[in-house]
């Protein structure tokens, strides 16, 4: 059997580059915590750094993050690559993504990426609510985001799509709205970012005026959930969610409000795990009558999810069910993202509920 390579990203941050817009939120300079674009020369340093740390059998990208890679100059576009092309003749490197504006898209910009080693492009979309991004100054509308995702479909390259959840004008249901639009646009991977108020920007002055509030943290968890579980329903990856918790997002001052948390993705899948244990659990007394104690099975990377912070979810478990006793246990195995339960000694579930079967019952 041959085995799956890991995969691995270079980041490489270009701030604000190409960007003829400053969106509300936005602070690039504090979310990547790099103030100026890498010339050539921090560039390759960048890359060798990174390369003197992985496993030379990998799979490996270069990432083009955070300003607008396509509508910078065409000559800084080139610059860039051809700082990675020795990298990809010599198989170094495999790829290369790039983030930018869905706005920023045409066909020759594609045709041109492509001959260059670009196999994947993420759309910053945010919304797919017209509301939302004109409340949001985004400057271009939903139909803006499904040419350009037809685009880079028709070029065969893949699609990244990156969301945002708590923008002036959102609410729980335009987020699904967005969710089911995004589904449809049949993209390769999703990000999802819950709205954080950074100091500097036009939404402190919002919110500091009384014009916006910021979803809570658990309300975005919640969202997030949804979003999540409505993506992999139809086999679509969820990269991250959460920004990164780069130096400068965690300095203090940096972050006025919003649901931030260093974790973000990592509570969400804690909530979905909760819930899942919840459905197993019940369908176990459903089927086989009330019993002490339970016991929750879960691969054991899966752990820290099903417990939850600070043992949160153990004890939601157990006031839900009215049971006092719950052990968790450990099954060895590939497969993730599964619950088991059983009652008493018993050492293997009598019940194991896959995540497909959960989304089922859900929704």
């Amino acid at each position: 059997m041959n085995e799956i390579k890991r995969h691995y990203n270079i980041p490489i941050f270009i701030p604000h580059l190409g960007c003829p817009f400053n969106c509300i939120f936005c602070d690039q300079k504090k979310i990547s915590s790099q103030h100026q674009a890498p010339g050539k020369a921090e560039t390759i340093a960048i890359i060798e750094q990174h390369l003197s740390t992985i496993p030379a059998d990998a799979e490996v990208e270069i990432a083009f993050f955070g300003g607008n890679f396509t509508s910078i100059p065409e000559k800084l576009q080139l610059e860039y690559l051809e700082v990675v092309n020795p990298y990809l003749r010599s198989g170094i490197i495999k790829s290369i993504r790039i983030s930018t504006r869905p706005d920023c898209i045409d066909r020759d910009i594609l045709v041109f990426l492509r001959q260059w080693g670009v196999k994947t492009v993420e759309l910053g979309v945010q919304s797919l609510s017209d509301k939302v991004l004109k409340a949001s100054a985004r400057g271009y509308k939903v139909e803006d985001v499904f040419k350009a995702s037809r685009l880079i479909k028709e070029e065969q390259l893949k699609l990244g799509i990156q969301l945002m959840i708590g923008l002036p004008g959102d609410s729980f249901d335009l987020d699904q709205e967005t969710t089911t639009l995004a589904i449809s646009l049949k993209p390769d991977m999703v990000r999802i970012y819950p709205t954080l108020i950074l100091t500097g920007t036009v939404l402190e002055n919002m919110y500091l005026q009384g014009d916006y509030a910021p979803t809570e943290l658990p309300e975005a968890i919640k969202i997030a959930m949804h979003m999540l579980l409505r993506f992999q329903e139809q086999g679509i990856e969820v990269i991250r969610m959460g920004l990164h918790p780069g130096e400068d997002l965690r300095s203090q001052g940096t972050i006025v409000a919003g649901p931030f948390h260093p974790s973000f993705g990592e509570l969400v899948e804690q909530e979905i795990f909760k819930e899942q244990a919840a459905f197993a659990a019940r369908k176990l007394i459903a089927d086989y009558m009330p019993g002490r104690p339970i016991n929750i099975y879960v691969n054991p990377r899966d752990i820290s999810k099903l417990i939850g912070n600070r043992k949160s979810n153990i004890s939601y478990l157990k006031k839900a069910l009215e049971c006092d006793e719950i052990y968790i246990k450990k099954v060895d195995g590939n497969e993730r993202n599964w619950v088991g339960v059983s009652f008493g000694e018993l050492s293997q579930p009598v019940i194991i509920v896959d995540r497909p079967e959960f989304i089922r019952n859900y929704f």
